[in-house]
C-alpha cells in the first residue's frame, strides 16, 4: 500500500500485513508505511485506541503478525488550520457511478497537497469537481479529502480509482492491501531487456543518503517486500517497452525494480534514466536522444490498466487507457529511427 502523508486528512486507513512479514513492533511497522508521522504520535494513537489490530486494542509494544488487519483512525487533520481548497482544474474522468470514479491523471500533476505543492493537485481538482454535487456522504474523505484510495507519482500518468463513499473507500483500500487488484503499467526502459518476461522480488526502502529516493535493501528491517511482474511489449534495440504488473504497491516500485535489473526508465532523472545509457557515439544519435528527452521530460511510465471488484455490485471491473501523447511520440520516433539504421537491423 502507498505511504500516507501527515498533511492529508486521514479518516481511516487499513493495512493488511504481508504473509511473509516477520514479527516487528507495530510503531516501527507503521512508521515505515507513513511519512512525517512521528513514533510518539503513533504510540499516542495506539494508547487512545485509534489504532486497532484485528478489531482489538493493542499495547504499544505489540508485534505485528502475518495477515494482521491494522486499522488506523485519525479523526481530524493533524494541522487544524489545514483544509483542502476546491479548485476549478481540468480532470479527465473515465468512469463514474454512485460509489467511485476513475481518473486518468496527466503527467505533471501532483496527486495530493504537501510541502511545496499546497494547490494545483488532483485532490484540489476533485474537491472542485465535487463541490456542487450531491454526495452520498457529506464529510470525511469527500468533505476535506476526496476519496484517494491510492496514488501515482507526479510525473507518472494514468489511471486512479477514487472512492465516493466510506464503504467504497474501505473495500477498495482492502483490495489494495490484499494485492488483489490488477495494475499494469507501460514503461520505456533503457537497454535491450534480455528475458521476454520475468518477476522481480526483493525489499525496497528509503535510501539513507537521499530520503526522497528508494533503493533495493537487504531485508524487512530496512524496507518492504515488493513484487513486480514484467513482460516485453516492443524492442527498439537501445530501449525496450515493457508491461509491468504490480503485485505490491511500494513507492517508486517500478522505477527501482527496473533500475535494479540494469534498465532504468527512459528520461527518469531521479534514477539515472535522463542520460544516454545505451547506443552509439555518433552526434546524430546523441541529438536524437536529446530530442526525445525534450518531448518526454519525465519518466516514461504510464498506469495503463486498472482492475478491481466493485465495492457494491461485486462485479469485476477493468479499465484501460491509451498511452499519452508524449510517450507515444517518443515510441514513434524510436521506431522511425531504427527503421533507418541498417547496421542495427542487420543485427536483429
Amino acid at each position: 500500500m502507498d505511504t500516507i502523508d501527515e498533511q492529508e486528512w486521514i479518516s481511516k486507513r487499513v493495512f493488511i500485513v504481508d504473509p511473509k512479514q516477520t514479527p516487528i513492533r507495530i510503531d516501527k511497522f507503521l512508521i515505515d508505511r507513513t511519512t512525517q508521522i512521528s513514533r510518539s504520535k503513533i504510540q499516542a494513537a495506539i494508547k487512545g485506541e485509534r489504532i486497532l489490530v484485528n478489531d482489538k486494542a493493542i499495547a504499544v509494544n505489540y508485534k505485528v503478525r502475518p495477515n494482521d488487519e491494522i486499522v488506523m483512525q485519525l479523526d481530524k487533520p493533524i494541522d487544524p488550520d489545514y483544509t483542502i481548497q476546491a479548485e476549478d482544474l481540468p480532470v479527465k474522468i473515465e468512469y463514474e457511478d454512485d460509489d467511485l470514479l476513475i481518473v486518468n491523471k496527466v503527467a505533471g500533476m501532483v496527486v495530493h497537497p504537501g510541502v511545496g505543492n499546497p494547490s494545483g493537485t488532483l485532490v484540489n481538482a476533485l474537491a472542485g469537481y465535487f463541490k456542487n454535487k450531491a454526495l452520498p456522504i457529506k464529510a470525511g474523505n469527500m468533505g476535506d479529502r476526496p476519496g484517494l484510495v491510492h496514488r501515482i507519482d507526479k510525473n507518472t500518468s494514468g489511471l486512479l480509482v477514487i472512492a465516493k463513499t466510506e464503504n467504497a473507500m474501505t473495500h477498495l483500500s482492502k483490495q489494495f492491501a490484499d494485492h488483489s487488484l490488477d495494475r499494469k503499467y507501460y514503461a520505456l526502459v533503457w537497454g535491450d531487456v534480455e528475458a521476454d518476461a520475468g518477476t522481480i522480488e526483493n525489499f525496497i526502502g528509503r535510501n539513507p543518503k537521499n530520503r526522497t529516493e528508494q533503493i533495493v535493501v537487504e531485508d524487512e528491517t530496512q524496507g518492504k517486500w515488493a513484487v513486480t511482474h514484467y513482460k516485453v511489449i516492443s524492442r527498439f534495440y537501445y530501449v525496450t517497452l515493457v508491461e509491468c504488473q504490480l503485485e505490491t504497491g511500494r513507492t517508486h516500485q517500478i522505477r527501482v525494480h527496473m533500475k535494479s535489473l540494469g534498465h532504468p526508465l527512459f528520461s527518469d532523472g531521479k534514477y539515472g534514466g535522463d542520460k544516454i545509457l545505451k547506443g552509439t557515439v555518433f552526434t546524430r544519435y546523441k541529438q536524437f536522444v536529446q530530442n526525445c528527452f525534450k518531448i518526454l521530460p519525465r519518466q516514461a511510465l504510464h498506469a495503463k490498466t486498472l482492475g478491481f471488484v466493485h465495492p457494491s455490485t461485486g462485479e469485476r471491473m477493468l479499465f484501460e487507457s491509451d498511452l499519452p501523447a508524449d510517450i507515444q511520440e517518443v515510441l514513434d520516433k524510436w521506431h522511425h529511427y531504427l527503421s533507418h539504421r541498417k547496421d542495427v537491423l542487420e543485427k536483429e
